[in-house]
């Protein structure tokens, strides 16, 4: 929701069956994020972005999901970073 996406270009490692990550991934359940976080945190962790600030989505709250970055850094044996893009927009629900 608000830490940004990456555009990825492959580069053919056979050994991953040609493939890669698609994501993040999460660090944490959604009900251990319900649990952690609240509509403030979403306040503070979407600054900038447009995107709902309510109950009904705090389980998608950045702080769930690992660091992009990390991911990414993590998989240069399978992709070449094309673009970073800046999250602006957020549709859920």
């Amino acid at each position: 929701m608000g830490t940004g996406s990456y555009i990825v270009r492959g580069l053919g490692n056979e050994a991953a069956f040609n493939s890669a990550s698609h994501g993040a991934g999460r660090k944490m359940s959604r009900n251990a994020a319900k649990r952690k976080f609240g509509v403030r945190d979403l306040e503070e962790q979407t600054r900038g972005v447009e995107c709902r600030k309510d109950s009904g989505v705090v389980d998608e709250i950045p702080g769930a999901y690992k660091p992009i970055e990390k991911v990414i850094a993590q998989q240069s044996d399978l992709v070449e970073v094309v673009a970073q893009l800046k999250q602006v927009v957020c549709v859920k629900g």
